[in-house]
């Protein structure tokens, strides 16, 4: 027996490999095809279901970006109108001070600098009441 001697044939094991995958093939299109709701496996055409199923992926996939370009369009318009709300924000101040007789409140002097304010400028006051002094003369909080 001589060493250079092949027990298997390249060109038989090709062959086989070939028509083996070929049934395989041939099989799976005929399962895939039973697997495929409302097709006839008499007329099912896999490239017909690849671009059917392709087609939708695609359509879904440009839907999904419009959402998204329209949710970062909103985002940033809302981020537009904080920033152009943003400079009257800072010409606000929120604290806290008692009523006193016939109705009075003051803005204590800290928050008349920091706004800028003096004698006789108009201001816009919003009252949310906190808590009721008790009987006791008491602030409860």
């Amino acid at each position: 027996m001589s060493g250079n001697q092949n027990l298997y044939d390249p060109t038989e094991m090709f062959k086989s490999w070939i028509q083996k995958s070929g049934l395989a093939q041939a099989e799976f299109m005929k399962n895939f095809a039973s697997l495929m709701p409302n097709q006839n496996s008499k007329n099912f055409n896999p490239l017909d279901t690849l671009r059917e199923v392709t087609e939708k992926t695609k359509n879904t996939q440009n839907a999904m970006m419009q959402n998204m370009t329209s949710m970062q369009n909103k985002s940033m318009e809302t981020m537009f109108n904080i920033g152009q709300m943003l400079p009257s924000f800072m010409n606000w101040g929120a604290y806290k001070t008692t009523v006193s007789s016939n109705g009075r409140i003051s803005i204590p002097e800290a928050e008349r600098n920091a706004l800028g304010l003096s004698e006789g400028d108009l201001v816009q006051v919003i009252v949310l009441p906190i808590a009721k002094k008790s009987k006791t003369k008491e602030v409860k909080q």
